[in-house]
């Protein structure tokens, strides 16, 4: 006797669900993974081992990890500002949150690059006063990627503030915690799976992200070159064995980077579930 499901049209639906995921996903992963297989190992190596590759890896990763890192950082902030405080002009500001959700990225790309080109409004301000340059350096690559990390953060953390018993805090305070130990023992080990969930949303955007950073960036080899340009020079060349090796090997670097994300996030929950 089979046991019914609250919800009718299990089979349609995940039927429904599977097709979309082989359609969307898994045939084109699949189609770069077969094409990969065209190369032998040797050429494999050879091709993902060069200096120029190996250095635009370097800046894609790097510049994604800090990126999310300071976005996963002041979102935080900025959910629990939304969330708990009200203020005048509150809604103009979830507005500006999601603007970078609705704004096409090259528009972005070229503002931040106008703004912090060594001529521009900040950057010739930081490069006169701090000798900082932004603009055509990994800094500006970061700035970029901040910029449309962010939102992800916010938006993962918001609802899990929401959601939060304000009552356990008062119960901590009550009881002579201080505002630090309520924070530390009582709300950061509840909020801390949304945040990682946050963090490897923005660092999955920031390692891929092409538009927001290619007018920043200036696209110099072995300074601030992205691997996302690099497969679109190699296409462009019809390198198409060079290009499907830096995509595979993007493609599994990701994939490991975000499983092992998702391992911690199951540890985190399943901790802040027994505290």
């Amino acid at each position: 006797m089979s046991q019914k499901t609250v919800m009718p049209g299990f089979r349609p639906s995940i039927s429904f669900t599977l097709l979309y995921l082989s359609l969307i996903v898994l045939i084109p992963l699949s189609t770069l993974v077969f094409e990969s297989l065209k190369l032998n190992w040797d050429d494999y190596i050879q091709i993902i081992t060069s200096k120029r590759i190996l250095s635009s890896f370097q800046v894609s990763f790097t510049a994604a990890l800090v990126a999310a890192t300071v976005a996963t950082i002041f979102g935080f902030i900025t959910a629990w500002v939304l969330v708990r405080y009200s203020f005048f002009g509150k809604n103009i500001f979830h507005a500006l949150i999601d603007l970078p959700f609705a704004l096409p990225t090259a528009v972005a790309g070229i503002v931040l690059a106008t703004l912090f080109q060594p001529s521009g409004l900040l950057g010739k301000f930081l490069l006169s006063t701090f000798g900082i340059q932004v603009a055509f350096k990994p800094l500006g690559i970061a700035i970029a990627l901040i910029f449309i990390s962010i939102p992800f953060v916010v938006r993962t953390v918001e609802p899990v503030l929401l959601e939060f018993e304000t009552s356990m805090e008062e119960a901590g305070s009550s009881l002579g915690a201080t505002r630090w130990q309520v924070f530390t023992k009582i709300v950061f080990p509840n909020i801390f799976p949304a945040l990682l969930t946050g963090f490897a949303l923005s660092f999955a955007r920031g390692v891929g992200e092409y538009g927001s950073v290619i007018f920043i960036a200036g696209n110099i080899p072995y300074v601030s070159e992205i691997v996302p340009l690099l497969i679109v020079i190699k296409l462009e060349q019809f390198d198409i064995p060079g290009a499907t090796a830096i995509a595979l090997t993007m493609l599994v670097i990701s994939f490991l980077l975000l499983l092992v994300i998702n391992l911690l996030q199951h540890w985190a929950r399943k901790r802040s579930g027994q505290l």
